[in-house]
């Protein structure tokens, strides 16, 4: 079966921009959980946030994809700002939240 359409033109496809610069200040303490499960990267932060200067930035590395919610939740629950999500390029991603405590 044929599909009517636009027809391919034989050019390639344009290349990904190149990953933007962060934003915000660099994280104090990063908190390398890849390769643990829920709730571990959570339960990591909690414990190791207080580490970190009121008003400063904390980094959690995670993979597993329940992180993507439940770290914006935790902030939320704990009334700490979640700052930003960022992909990182060996998979998985890095959450920045600062600490408002």
């Amino acid at each position: 079966m044929r599909f009517r359409g636009r027809a391919r033109t034989g050019t390639p496809p344009a290349e990904a921009p190149p990953p933007a610069e962060p934003e915000g200040p660099p994280p104090v303490l990063v908190i390398d959980a890849l390769g643990r499960k829920c709730p571990i990267p959570i339960i990591m932060l909690a414990e190791r946030i207080r580490e970190v200067p009121v008003g400063q930035v904390v980094a959690v590395l995670a993979d597993d994809a329940a992180a993507r919610t439940d770290v914006p939740a935790w902030c939320r629950m704990k009334s700490q700002d979640f700052v930003r999500e960022e992909t990182l390029r060996q998979g998985g991603w890095g959450f920045h939240i600062r600490r408002t405590y």
